[in-house]
Parts: C-alpha cells; structure tokens; sequence
C-alpha cells in the first residue's frame, strides 16, 4: 500500500519554496502517479466559470471540462463529498475520458472555504481503491490546502 501520508509530506516540502497552485498541483499529481500502483490517471480538475477545467495531471489524455454534478468529478463537487467509486461503470452519469479507466477515487479542495477543484485518481482495476485508499487521499488533499496557493481560480 502507498504511503500516503509520506507523499503529503513530500508534496508540503516541495511547496515551501513556491506554494503556487500550478507547480504544487503538478508535482503532486506526478507524486501520486509514481507511488501508488495501479493506476491510469492521476490529476487535478480545477474550478472555472462555473465547471470544472483539467488542471495539472499524470496520464492519458483526458475530458476538457465537466459540469457540476456530472461524472464522478462533478458529483464530488456537488456533494462536496469524497467519491469511492468500487466500478465506475455502476456510477449513474459516469463520463468515460478514458474507457480503460474502471475505479475511482475524487476528492474535493477547499481554499478560502470554497471548492477550489478535485483531485481525481482513476485505475483500471475494478475495485482497486479501499476506505483506506480514499482516507489516504483525503490525506494528500488537505495537505494541498495548506500549501497552495489557489489565487486565481475563477468561480464565476
């Protein structure tokens, strides 16, 4: 299993001497995709005008934008809820980016109080992520709080 709680660490490290969101974004990502098995796309989407906008990520190419409240990214927004999705092909609106991609983990950043955007993590094993797995990246997430800087992200 991962050491998620070393990878914040690593990611709080990292953004000591530049907590911009961009760089903390992309070298969190890379951290997750080169230390947690099994997966196919590790990334951020990021909130603008009002969707979510692909931000920093490791992996194939992947959907442009997504609404609020659509896909699994979407409905973490709305929920404003961690998503533990066992088989995303039993997720009601999945939107398939990648059709390898078969479970998934989204969780949402806050900054300031609002939803900043979601770290999305996707494998393409069915059932590949635990309750542990989604603490873990729960973990990652609010270490990004703490240290990025999200100035510049539109909500309108």
């Amino acid at each position: 299993m991962a050491d998620y709680r070393l990878i914040s660490k690593q990611i709080e490290t990292l953004a000591e001497d530049e907590p911009n969101f961009i760089p903390v974004l992309s070298n969190a990502a890379a951290l997750i995709y080169d230390n947690v098995g099994d997966l196919n796309w590790a990334g951020f989407y990021l909130m603008d005008k009002g969707s979510l906008l692909l931000g920093p990520f490791q992996g194939k190419v992947a959907c442009i934008r997504i609404a609020v409240g659509k896909g699994v990214c979407g409905t973490a927004v709305a929920e404003d809820a961690t998503q533990l999705v066992y088989d995303v092909h039993e997720f009601p609106g999945h939107i398939a980016c990648d059709s390898a991609s078969n479970s998934e983990v989204v969780v949402p950043l806050h900054s300031n109080g609002r939803i900043v955007g979601v770290l999305d993590i996707d494998s393409p094993k069915v059932g590949r992520f635990s309750e542990e797995d989604k603490e873990g990246f729960e973990i990652i997430a609010k270490a990004i709080e703490k240290v990025a800087d999200f100035t510049g992200i539109s909500f309108n």
